[in-house]
C-alpha cells in the first residue's frame, strides 16, 4: 500500500546508500533464516501466488497525491509468514522498479517499507488468533495495522532524506507528507477489510493456508515462521 513513488535522483546519496544498506541488511538475515529453517513445499507455491496478486495489484495506481494503490502486503505476510513475505516484498519491488513503478534507486527504502508491512501483519495475526479473535477482525485489524505501520516508515523516511531539487524546507515537507501518510492510512483500512474477507475465505475452505487458525496453532509460541 504505502510506496515512495519519487524519481531516480530525488534522495540525495547519503539517504540512497542509508536505505539501501539497511533494506540488504533486512533481506540478508531473511534469506539466511529461510536457509536455515527451510521452506516446505507448499509455501513455495504459497509464495509464488501471492507475489504474482500482490504484483499484479501493485501496478493499478491512482494518480492521487504522488500516487496510492494497493499492494496486498498484509495479505502475503498472514498467508506466507514474515521471512517469505519480506522476500515477496522484494520480489515484486524489483519487478515493479523495472516497469518504471519506482525507481531502482529506492529499491532499499520501498522493500524496508513493504518487509514492515508483511511483517507486522503476520505478527499482529497470530496474536489476535491466540487471543481467540475471529479470523475476520483479526486478519482485517492485523493488516490495517501492518500496512499503517509502513505508511508511517514510509512518510518518516522522505522527511528524514529530503528530497533534492524541492524548494520546500524541512517543516513544509513534513506537512506535505503528513497529508499524503494520512491518504495511505485511509486506503489501509479499505485494504486491511479486503484482507480479511479473504483470509475469512480461506479459512473456511482451505485452513491449512491460513497459519494460526486451528486451535494447535493458536497455542503455539514459535518465534518466526517462514
Amino acid at each position: 500500500m504505502a510506496h515512495i513513488h519519487l524519481g531516480e535522483g530525488s534522495f540525495p546519496l547519503w539517504a540512497l546508500v542509508l536505505w539501501t544498506v539497511l533494506g540488504a541488511g533486512l533481506l540478508g538475515l531473511v534469506t539466511y533464516r529461510v536457509r536455515k529453517g527451510g521452506i516446505k513445499t507448499n509455501q513455495i507455491a504459497l509464495a509464488g501466488i501471492g507475489a504474482a496478486a500482490s504484483f499484479a495489484v501493485f501496478q493499478l495506481n491512482l494518480p492521487v497525491w504522488g500516487g496510492i494503490h494497493m499492494n496486498l502486503t498484509g495479505l502475503v505476510g498472514i498467508l506466507a509468514g514474515p521471512l517469505l513475505g519480506a522476500l515477496i516484498a522484494f520480489v515484486v519491488n524489483v519487478f515493479s522498479a523495472a516497469l518504471g513503478h519506482g525507481a531502482i534507486g529506492l529499491l532499499g527504502a520501498n522493500v524496508l517499507v513493504n518487509a514492515t508491512e508483511a511483517i507486522v501483519a503476520y505478527y499482529a495475526f497470530r496474536t489476535l488468533m491466540r487471543m481467540d479473535w475471529d479470523v475476520f477482525p483479526a486478519s482485517a485489524s492485523a493488516a490495517t495495522l501492518g500496512l499503517s505501520v509502513g505508511a508511517l516508515l514510509m512518510g518518516v523516511i522522505i522527511v528524514v532524506s529530503g528530497v533534492n531539487g524541492s524548494a520546500l524546507p524541512r517543516s513544509d515537507l513534513a506537512i506535505a507528507v503528513a497529508g499524503m501518510v494520512g491518504l495511505n492510512l485511509g486506503v489501509a483500512v479499505i485494504e486491511g477489510l479486503l484482507t480479511g474477507f479473504i483470509v475469512q475465505f480461506l479459512a473456511s475452505i482451505r485452513p491449512d493456508l491460513v497459519p494460526g487458525v486451528t486451535r494447535d496453532e493458536r497455542e503455539t509460541t514459535e518465534g518466526v515462521t517462514a
